[in-house]
């Protein structure tokens, strides 16, 4: 039966193919383009006029009707806000899975819903299915692409008016169906890193709200090797960038950051992969959320710590409403406070919690 779909329409080739797809299966179709970031709009890092460019030329050969909309308000209320604070704090947040919660299902699902939408869709590689008057989210059928780890905080609500086209399909798919149709952006590469900062230097767009606090760098014997130019710029498990390029030991394994300490200003590293300072068979989340909306009855799960990373069979252990544990069957690699711990059981995604602490 046609509905009326409102999908988010960002100018990449996943998008536009997924807005061809509702048209095939007879809905009725509507583009929303989403300008969530306006700071730096003339930086050249800043891609949206040419987003937009993309998917109105996307819109006119399928034929759908496309209009933009602003949300930098929200999104620097709702997700900027808590990305600032976070990293302010020493962690690593994943402002992502704030966008797709508080942006793409909450103040897009609403303007949707004006437009008289009975379903919204993006072109995330996810699936939604409907089991004993509950609604879950799946994995995507292409395990390279799924996208179910960003889309852990979603409601029952909001799962019940959302489509998802390209969770049957893989992206060879995608790519075909774009070179097919001669879509504009058939050959456009794939976005990459968080939504507002795109291609820029991460430090580089960090430094502009966050000062620098330079601290001593200390290697796992306590041993000062180096200054950081302040902690908020360094994530558990970083290779690459730490400044202390020059140091070496006998063994000349590569350095990894592997601690944080903020009331002393002090980063830690270590060298080698397999460095025990760096592997953690336990974590403690918070912000616990259950897509079905209380907590699995199994406690023999899955887990991500990750996006990216290979399921990790894990015991799940409630500590309060808002809070689990997790004990993981095998070590676990750089384990992130402010990263998210995605729960599974199988293709369904049970949703999750903030990483707050390691032993």
């Amino acid at each position: 039966m046609s509905k009326t779909v409102v999908i988010g329409m960002s100018g990449g080739v996943d998008s536009s193919v997924a807005a061809w797809l509702l048209k095939q299966q007879g809905h009725h179709v509507i583009g929303l383009f989403m300008k969530n970031w306006e700071d730096d709009d003339n930086s050249e890092y800043c891609s949206s006029r040419q987003d937009w460019l993309d998917a109105v030329s996307v819109a006119d050969l399928v034929g759908v009707d496309i209009e933009a909309v602003n949300f930098a308000a929200e999104y620097k209320d709702r997700v900027f806000s808590v990305f600032l604070q976070e990293y302010a704090a020493g962690r690593t947040p994943n402002p992502d899975i704030l966008c797709n919660s508080e942006i793409k299902f909450k103040a897009f699902l609403d303007h949707a819903c004006t437009l008289g939408a009975d379903y919204i869709a993006t072109g995330h590689y996810a699936r939604v299915r409907e089991a004993n008057g509950l609604f879950e989210l799946l994995k995507g059928k292409d395990p390279n692409k799924d996208q179910s780890y960003f889309l852990h905080r979603l409601n029952q609500q909001q799962l019940s008016r959302t489509l998802f086209p390209l969770g049957e399909i893989a992206k060879t798919e995608v790519r075909k169906i774009a070179d097919q149709l001669q879509l504009p952006n058939a050959k456009k590469k794939d976005s990459t890193g968080i939504c507002f900062i795109g291609e820029r230097p991460f430090r580089e767009f960090l430094n502009h709200y966050l000062p620098t606090r330079p601290g001593p760098i200390l290697d796992d014997t306590g041993r000062e090797i180096g200054q950081h130019v302040g902690l908020s710029f360094y994530t558990l498990g970083q290779r690459k960038g730490i400044g202390i390029g020059g140091q070496k030991k006998s063994n000349g394994e590569p350095w990894f950051v592997a601690k944080k300490n903020l009331a002393e200003n002090t980063l830690y590293v270590v060298q080698g992969h397999e460095h025990p300072w760096l592997h953690s068979t336990s974590l403690h989340a918070e912000q616990a959320h259950y897509i079905a909306e209380h907590a699995p009855q199994n406690m023999q799960l899955a887990a991500k710590t990750r996006y990216r990373q290979h399921d990790a069979q894990c015991v799940l252990g409630l500590a309060a409403s808002d809070s689990f544990v997790l004990h993981f069957e095998q070590s676990q690699f750089a384990v992130t406070p402010g990263q998210s711990a995605v729960l599974y059981e199988g293709d369904v995604c049970l949703g999750g919690g903030v990483i707050c602490q390691t032993p």
